[in-house]
C-alpha cells in the first residue's frame, strides 16, 4: 500500500529529527539496566503518580517490577498524571478515588496498557501490534500528520509524546491521553456515535444489531469477529439521505422486509461487514474479495496509492487537472487516520463514498484455514497444538488419521509454510475444509503441501464431492530447501457466490502437511 508506505516515510523522518528534542523525564541518574517499569513510575512519581496507583489497585505493579517469564519483555503505554485527570472528567467515575475502589475497571485498564513484548517505535506497524496487551486484546497504532509534526497514536486517541524508554523489563512510552478499555461492541460504538446515525438505523432495522454486538474473548471457539466497513452521515447527505426513510427509498423501496437475506436494504447493510477482523495493513500489496455477509463479496485493491474498494464498479468523481488531463475517481477508499478502531467485536473502519453492493468480481484468492477461531488462538500461543475433537471446529472435519488434527504455527525462521502454519494429518486419513463464498467465475484450482519426504501420503481431491486432478504423490517434487509444492487441480467454473467444500483423501496412507487453497482466476 503505497500511500500508507509513503505516509511512514514521512512520519520516521520526521519523528526522526524530533527525537533530538525530546526529553525523558529525570530518572535520578538510576541505572536503567536495573530499574524496571515500575521503578521508573516511582521514581517519577511527579507526572505519573496516578497511573502507578491504577497499577497497584489492578493488581499488576508486581508484574511490572518483574521480568516477563516468556522472555520478550512488556511495553507500557503510560498515561501522565494529566491524562488520567482528563479521563476521570470524561468517564462514568465521579473522582480518582472512585476509580480505584473499582476493582474489576481499574484491573482491566491497567492491564490493558501493558502490551505483552517490547516493541520499539521503530517496529510499530500500521494497525495492530504483533502482540496481545494483558487484557488479552490488541492494540493499534495510528498517526497524527500535522503541519510541522507527526506523532504516534495508540488505538487513533492517544498520542505518544515520549517514546522508546528503555528499563530493565522492557520499554515505555508516554501518552497524553489515557486508554479506555475495550468495553463496548461494533454495536454500542454505533450506539453512542452519533455522526453513524443513518447506518446505526439501518443496521438495527435489518436485525445485523445481533451480528454487531458479538463479544469475542480471547478463547471463543464458537464465534469469529467481524470487520465493519461505515460511512458517516456526511457521506449520506451527499447523496440527499438524511435518514433511514431514505436511505429505504434509494436502496429498497418495494420491500420493507427488511430482515429477509433476499431484501435488498438487508444486503446493503450485510455487504458492509465482512467476515473476520482484519486491520489496513493487512489489505496492502494485494487485489482480492472478502466475504461479506451480504449476497457479494467486496472487492479491496491495495496494489496501488491507495486502498480501492470495489474498483472499476462506479465513478465518483471527475477531476481535470490545468493540462486538460481527466482523472476518474472509481472507487471508495478509507479515511486512514480514524480507521482501525478496535471493539469486542471486531474492527471499524471508515470509508469515503456510499458503498451499495455491486456485482462481484472474480479475484485471486488464498485460504490459509483463518476462518477457525481455534486456530487463530493456536497462531497467538504459536507451537503444535493436537485437536482431538472435531466438534471444537467450524470449517475442518476429518475422519482417520490417527483420531487427531495437529495445527502447527512454526516459531523456526526456516519454514517455508506461508505464515509458518499448517494442517497436519497422519496415516489413513480424509479431511474436508469448509471454504468462505467466493466469487461466481472461473478459476484454476491449486493446493499447496509438503511434497519432500517418503513417508508422506498418496492423496486425491474433490471438490463439492467431485474428484478433480489426478492422483498426488506428495513423496517427491520438493527439496529440503523448498519442501512445498503448488499442485494445479483443474479449472473449476463457479456459478453463485456461495461456499465449497475441497475435500483431501489418501489412498497410500502417509503424512500429509497442507499449506493452502488457491483460487487463480482464468
Amino acid at each position: 500500500m503505497r500511500k500508507l508506505k509513503f505516509i511512514f516515510i514521512i512520519i520516521s523522518s520526521v519523528l526522526f529529527f524530533q527525537a533530538c528534542d525530546e526529553s525523558v523525564p529525570d530518572a535520578g541518574f538510576k541505572d536503567m539496566e536495573r530499574q524496571t517499569i515500575f521503578d521508573y513510575i516511582t521514581d517519577n512519581d511527579s507526572i505519573y503518580s496516578k497511573f502507578g496507583q491504577i497499577l497497584v489497585a489492578g493488581g499488576i505493579d508486581k508484574t511490572m517490577s518483574a521480568y516477563n517469564p516468556n522472555g520478550n519483555d512488556y511495553t507500557l503505554f503510560l498515561p501522565t498524571n494529566a491524562a488520567i485527570d482528563e479521563f476521570i472528567k470524561n468517564s462514568q467515575f465521579s473522582s480518582f478515588d472512585e476509580l480505584l475502589k473499582n476493582k474489576s475497571y481499574v484491573g482491566a485498564m491497567a492491564r490493558y496498557h501493558v502490551v505483552n513484548m517490547g516493541i520499539i517505535t521503530n517496529d510499530f506497524p500500521f494497525g495492530a501490534l504483533p502482540e496481545l496487551n494483558l487484557s488479552g486484546q490488541y492494540l493499534t497504532i495510528g498517526f497524527d500528520l500535522g503541519a510541522d509534526s507527526s506523532v504516534y497514536k495508540v488505538n487513533n486517541i492517544a498520542p505518544i509524546t515520549i517514546k522508546n524508554i528503555e528499563v530493565s523489563n522492557g520499554y515505555i512510552h508516554v501518552i497524553s491521553k489515557a486508554l479506555t478499555p475495550l468495553t463496548f461492541t461494533t454495536f454500542s460504538w454505533l450506539e453512542n456515535n452519533p455522526t453513524y446515525s443513518i447506518f446505526y438505523e439501518a443496521v438495527k432495522a435489518t436485525g445485523f444489531d445481533k451480528v454487531l454486538s458479538r463479544v469475542i474473548e480471547k478463547d471463543s471457539t464458537s464465534i469469529s469477529p467481524v470487520t465493519l466497513l461505515i460511512e458517516p452521515d456526511s457521506v449520506y447527505n451527499r447523496f440527499k439521505i438524511f435518514s433511514l426513510n431514505d436511505l429505504v427509498k434509494k436502496i429498497s423501496p418495494d420491500n420493507s422486509e427488511f430482515t429477509n437475506r433476499y431484501n435488498k436494504l438487508y444486503n446493503f447493510v450485510g455487504t458492509h461487514i465482512l467476515e473476520g477482523s482484519l486491520f489496513l495493513s493487512e489489505m496492502e500489496e494485494k487485489t482480492t474479495n472478502y466475504s461479506t455477509f451480504g449476497d457479494v463479496p467486496v472487492n479491496i485493491n491495495g496494489e496501488g496509492l491507495d486502498l480501492a474498494i470495489n474498483k472499476g464498479k462506479e465513478t465518483f468523481d471527475t477531476i481535470v487537472s490545468a493540462e486538460n488531463d481527466t482523472t476518474f475517481i472509481n472507487y471508495i477508499t478509507f479515511y486512514y487516520d480514524q480507521s482501525n478502531v478496535l471493539t469486542q467485536s471486531g474492527t471499524i473502519h471508515f470509508i469515503n463514498e456510499l458503498m451499495t453492493p455491486k456485482t462481484a468480481s472474480v479475484a485471486e484468492q488464498y485460504f490459509q484455514f483463518k476462518e477457525e477461531p481455534l486456530f487463530n488462538q493456536y497462531r497467538e500461543e504459536k507451537g503444535k497444538f493436537l485437536v482431538e475433537d472435531p466438534a471444537l471446529l467450524k470449517t475442518i472435519s476429518w475422519t482417520g488419521g490417527e483420531d487427531h488434527l495437529l495445527f502447527v504455527q512454526s516459531e523456526d525462521e526456516t519454514e517455508q509454510a506461508w505464515d509458518k502454519d499448517y494442517l497436519k494429518m497422519e496415516g489413513d486419513f480424509s479431511i474436508s475444509y469448509v471454504l468462505p463464498k467466493i466469487a461466481q467465475g472461473g478459476y484454476t484450482l491449486s493446493i499447496r503441501a509438503n511434497a519432500n519426504d517418503a513417508l508422506n501420503a498418496l492423496v486425491e481431491v474433490f471438490f463439492d464431492g467431485v474428484k478433480i486432478g489426478g492422483l498426488i504423490d506428495l513423496t517427491t517434487g520438493g527439496s529440503a530447501s523448498y519442501p512445498y509444492v503448488d499442485f494445479e487441480l483443474g479449472n473449476v467454473t463457479l456459478l453463485n457466490y456461495e461456499s465449497h467444500v475441497i475435500s483431501i483423501k489418501s489412498l497410500i496412507p502417509g503424512y500429509f502437511i497442507w499449506d493452502y487453497v488457491h483460487f487463480e482466476p482464468l
